[in-house]
C-alpha cells in the first residue's frame, strides 16, 4: 500500500504503532488521568487513518480502505445499538422480573455458577455481545451493591466468550471460519465443548472460592407498578434476540439487519401496548425513551477501537505480524496460541482474517487443527484484557468497569482459564488421533 523506501515505511509503522499505544495506555488509565475512555478510542482512531491517509501516497485508495472498514464497522454498531435498545425496552416494562423473581438464592456462591453457566449456554445460542447485554441488564436487578457486581460481570465476560467460541454463532470469528468452510457445525461443537468448559470453570472455580457471604438485592418496585405487556415484552426481546442468528442463517442478511427487524417489531408491540394511554403514562415505556438510556459514549468506544485496528489492518501491521509469526515460531499450536493472546489487545476478526489468508483450505482442510484451535483462542483469549472482546467492552461501558481494576481483579483467572481450555484441547486431539 505504501510507496515509500524500507526504511521511510519502518517509520511510518513505527509512528502507527506509536499512536495505537499511546492511545491504549490512555485507555487503560482513564480513571488516573479522568479522559473518557470514548474521547480516547475515538482520537486514536482519527490520527491512525489521518496518518495512513497522509503517508500512503494514495489517497483513493485509503477513502476506499476506508469506506469499506466502515461498512463492517457499522453493522457492529447497528447491531450493538439494536441489542441494547431491546433490552432497554424489556427492562422498561419490568420483562426480568420474571426470571430475577425466579432467582432466589442469596448465596454469593450459588449465584455466580448459576450466572456463569447460563451466560455460558446463552451465548451459543445467540452471541457473546448481545448474552452480555442481557446478563449485566439481569445482574442490575440482582445485584446492589456495585463491586460485587463488577465482580459478577468480569465473570460474565468470560462465560460468554467461552460459550461463544464452541458455537459456530456465538462468536464473530467462529462465523467466519464457519461460513468460509474452514470449520463445520457438529464437529465444532463436538470438538470446543469440553475446552470451552474448562476455559470458564477453571476462573469459576477460583472465584467462587474467593467469594463468600450473601447477596443484598435492589429494592424491587411493588407488584402493582409492574406495567402492562411485561411478559409479552420480554418473550418478545428474548424472541427476538434468538430469532436473529436464524435470520442470519435463512437470509445470509448480515446479523444486524436481523437485529433491526426484531427491533421494529419489539417496538411496533409497545406502541400497540400502550396506545390509548396519555402521553406521559406512555412516554416511559417508548423506544425514543429506551434509546435515551442506551450507553451512547460506549458505542461511540466501539467505534473509536475498531477505526484504530482497522488502520493497522490497512496498513498491513497485522498482516506482516501474522507473516512473522508464521514464519518465526512455525508450530500452529503456538501460533494459534499467541493470535488467542493478541486477541486481548486488538480486534480478533483481522487476527483470524489474516490468519485465514495465510492458510488456505487446500493445506488445510475443513475441520483441519488449525482452525479449530484458532476459534477456541481468538474466541477465549479477549476475556484476558477487558477490551479485547466486543462481549467485554460492552460489559465495560454498562457496568463502569475500570480497565486497571479488570487487570488486578480478573484478567489472571481469565488467562489460566484460556492456558487450560488449550491445554485441554491439544491433550485431547492428541488422544483422539494417535491411531
Amino acid at each position: 500500500m505504501f510507496s515509500f523506501t524500507s526504511k521511510s515505511l519502518k517509520i511510518v509503522e513505527s509512528l502507527l504503532i506509536g499512536i495505537f499505544i499511546i492511545g491504549y495506555a490512555a485507555i487503560a488509565f482513564e480513571h488516573p488521568i479522568k479522559i473518557n475512555k470514548s474521547a480516547t478510542a475515538l482520537l486514536t482512531g482519527v490520527l491512525l487513518w489521518t496518518v495512513v491517509v497522509l503517508t500512503s501516497g494514495d489517497v483513493h485508495h485509503v477513502e476506499t480502505e476506508l469506506g469499506h472498514h466502515l461498512t463492517d464497522i457499522a453493522q457492529i454498531l447497528f447491531f450493538l445499538l439494536g441489542a441494547m435498545t431491546i433490552v432497554e425496552l424489556v427492562d422498561a416494562h419490568e420483562g426480568f422480573r420474571m426470571i430475577t423473581d425466579r432467582i432466589r438464592t442469596q448465596d454469593v456462591r450459588k449465584l455466580l455458577w448459576l450466572i456463569s453457566w447460563v451466560t455460558f449456554f446463552l451465548s451459543a445460542i445467540l452471541d457473546n455481545l448481545t448474552t452480555s447485554i442481557v446478563m449485566v441488564s439481569l445482574l442490575r436487578k440482582l445485584i446492589k451493591d456495585h463491586e460485587m457486581r463488577k465482580m459478577f460481570a468480569g465473570m460474565v465476560v468470560i462465560a460468554a466468550n467461552a460459550g461463544g467460541a464452541f458455537s459456530p454463532i456465538g462468536d464473530v470469528t467462529t462465523t467466519m471460519l464457519w461460513i468460509g468452510g474452514q470449520i463445520s457445525t457438529v464437529n465444532i461443537l463436538m470438538s470446543l465443548f469440553i475446552p470451552s468448559v474448562i476455559c470458564l470453570l477453571a476462573p469459576l472455580i477460583w472465584i467462587g472460592f474467593h467469594l463468600k457471604g450473601t447477596i443484598e438485592a435492589p429494592a424491587k418496585p411493588a407488584k402493582d407498578h409492574i406495567p402492562d405487556g411485561s411478559t409479552l415484552m420480554l418473550i418478545l426481546g428474548v424472541g427476538g434476540l434468538i430469532f436473529v442468528p436464524i435470520f442470519k442463517t435463512v437470509t445470509h442478511l448480515p446479523p444486524y439487519v436481523g437485529m433491526l427487524l426484531s427491533l421494529s417489531v419489539i417496538w411496533i408491540a409497545s406502541e400497540l401496548l400502550h396506545k390509548n394511554k396519555d402521553e406521559e403514562v406512555r412516554k416511559p415505556y417508548t423506544a425514543s425513551e429506551a434509546l435515551k438510556r442506551v450507553d451512547t459514549p460506549s458505542i461511540l468506544f466501539f467505534l473509536g477501537i475498531l477505526l484504530a485496528i482497522s488502520a493497522l489492518e490497512v496498513s498491513g501491521i497485522l498482516g506482516a505480524t501474522a507473516q512473522w509469526l508464521n514464519d518465526t515460531v512455525g508450530n500452529l499450536d503456538v501460533i494459534a496460541v499467541v493470535i488467542g493472546l493478541l486477541s486481548a489487545i486488538v480486534d480478533n476478526v483481522p487476527l483470524v482474517a489474516a490468519t485465514m489468508g495465510m492458510y488456505d483450505l487446500a493445506t488445510y482442510p475443513m475441520d483441519s487443527k488449525i482452525w479449530e484451535f484458532i476459534a477456541y483462542t481468538a474466541g477465549t483469549g479477549g476475556s484476558i484484557l477487558i477490551i479485547g472482546s466486543a462481549a467485554g467492552v460492552a460489559v465495560m461501558g454498562m457496568e463502569k468497569i475500570d480497565f486497571i481494576w479488570y487487570v488486578k481483579k480478573i484478567s489472571i483467572w481469565a488467562a489460566i482459564g484460556y492456558f487450560a481450555g488449550a491445554a485441554a484441547y491439544i491433550l485431547i486431539y492428541a488422544l483422539l488421533h494417535t491411531h
